[in-house]
């Protein structure tokens, strides 16, 4: 259990529908599909990661792929957000909440034979602290450590500068696991982890395969003996592909041709809530943008729930802030800076900008943005903000958007418990507030539960009157999978697919 973080009570089937199809499918005979191997299985994401070692590359892609697959940290997020032992068998915490001995499960084997002890983890952690390190959660979660200190080959503890109480949460994602210092430096392309699965093969724009692995400690726990992971983000590539049974499940896939599954018991589809941020993330540095009158204007000028109904087909809520309902002490904001058209008007006029006022908008190659952006750009139109569509690869969101060259960008922050992103004035989007970082500070530095509680309401709060970014919604993660596929999550408190809870029906 998470013995310090309040976990959300999740309902592990929040929702759960046979669906089928009217179209193609429907007109397919049972022979005409290929039918699933009982020992594989192949996933569709829309995005392809930029690089395999999640301690290195940001994107949320590259953990949907190896996190507890090949990598695994020290623990485990289940489906309903507690923190469960993976590579640590158990742990303490002192009174002060500062200081967690760890003990490592013995025997374990990275797939290449070499041993898991402490100084793998140590090392991985050092590595996350370095001056140059690209881990994302350098700043929010490594640089907190203050001492490490090896107890034997099995046992080590972990001192912090100040409490905190997601921290054995965050140990649990993506950017935690645990390399080994022979393996780390070809992790990007050559991955070497610890996990039920080792990689096989990663085709560049197409494909990563991976297999059962033969060092794996707990071999009964994994079913699927080989496992690819597909990218295609095109919305009729995607509904080809399991109809013609090169995938067996689709992640995400909330879109206008769902209706095509509607009656045919050869598919399911499954829907649950995720800690996904959906937003139009402003560049601070931009000379118009970096006016909070400006930032309000364009949050009142967005009909935010037609976005939920339109885009994503009503399969979301909308947010005020950047905290989902999925976060413990999460506040409904969703009412501050309501569609306003008159009123965002009024804002630009007192910020004396003249209209029309030409921005672009970065679009990734997803359903929700390259949808989403004719529609937020009409919105803007209709109170004097005219914006240029730019359709972007995810290579080059990462070359250029993802390092401050951008006016506006609609993307899905899908990482937990990630506001210290606002506390970075580095940080992609550049927003820079002295009053944010203090509350974080405040908030890290307390003791004091009820304190630390309005604390992290409050920065909720400033965020969400600061506009620091629009917040559109979070939206419930779907699944669409061949009839058969056990273990698939309904709900995503962190985003990964975890292979070896996956089993086909007998």
């Amino acid at each position: 259990m998470f013995p310090l973080m309040p976990v959300p009570n999740i309902p592990r089937r929040s929702c759960l529908q046979q669906l089928g199809a009217t179209g193609l499918a429907a007109c397919l005979p049972l022979s005409a599909i290929a039918q699933p191997r009982r020992d594989s299985v192949t996933l569709n994401i829309a995005l392809e990661p930029d690089g395999l070692d999640p301690t290195r590359f940001a994107a949320a892609a590259c953990g949907q792929v190896v996190l507890y697959n090949i990598f695994e940290g020290l623990v485990k997020i289940s489906e309903n957000g507690a923190v469960e032992p993976l590579l640590a068998s158990r742990w303490q915490i002192d009174a002060s909440q500062r200081i967690y001995t760890f003990e490592l499960v013995p025997n374990v084997r990275f797939h290449d034979g070499a041993a898991l002890d402490v100084e793998c983890v140590l090392f991985s952690f050092r590595q996350a602290q370095a001056p140059n390190s690209p881990n994302k959660a350098k700043k929010s979660v490594f640089d907190n450590i203050q001492r490490m200190t090896a107890k034997g080959a099995l046992r080590f503890e972990l001192e912090l500068r100040n409490p905190d109480p997601h921290f054995l949460f965050h140990l649990g994602e993506a950017s935690a696991v645990i390399l080994h210092p022979n393996s780390a430096t070809s992790a990007a392309t050559q991955p070497i982890g610890t996990g039920p699965y080792a990689f096989v093969r990663w085709r560049k724009g197409h494909s990563v395969q991976m297999r059962k692995s033969a060092t794996f400690r707990a071999p009964e726990k994994a079913a699927i003996e080989h496992a690819t992971f597909r990218f295609i983000n095109n919305l009729e590539e995607q509904a080809r592909a399991l109809e013609q049974g090169e995938v067996d499940v689709f992640i995400n896939f909330i879109t206008h041709d769902l209706h095509r599954f509607h009656g045919d018991p050869r598919y399911q589809v499954l829907l649950g809530s995720s800690s996904g941020k959906g937003m139009l993330a402003v560049n601070h540095r931009h000379p118009v943008l970096k006016d909070v009158r400006v930032r309000r204007a364009i949050t009142h000028a967005i009909d935010r729930q037609a976005f939920v109904s339109s885009i994503l087909q009503g399969k979301g809520n909308v947010i005020g802030s950047h905290f989902a309902p999925t976060d413990p002490g999460f506040l409904n904001l969703a009412h501050l800076h309501a569609y306003s058209p008159e009123r965002a008007k009024e804002l630009l006029q007192q910020a004396g900008v003249k209209t029309p006022l030409e921005l672009t908008l970065t679009l990734l190659p997803v359903p929700y943005a390259r949808e989403g952006g004719p529609f937020i750009a009409a919105y803007l139109e209709k109170v004097g903000i005219r914006v240029h569509l730019q359709p972007v690869t995810w290579q080059e969101w990462l070359s250029n958007t993802f390092q401050g060259d951008f006016d506006l960008t609609l993307i899905n922050h899908v990482e937990p418990l990630d506001h210290m992103i606002y506390a970075d004035p580095g940080y992609y989007f550049g927003y820079d507030s002295a009053d944010f970082r203090d509350l974080t500070h405040r908030h890290a530095a307390s003791r004091n539960p009820r304190e630390r509680q309005l604390l992290y309401a409050a920065m909720q709060r400033y965020l969400a009157q600061d506009a620091a970014n629009v917040w559109l919604f979070n939206s419930q993660v779907s699944a669409v999978a061949r009839k058969g596929l056990q273990g698939l999550w309904m709900n995503y408190p962190i985003y990964t697919h975890d292979i070896a809870s996956l089993r086909w029906a007998s």
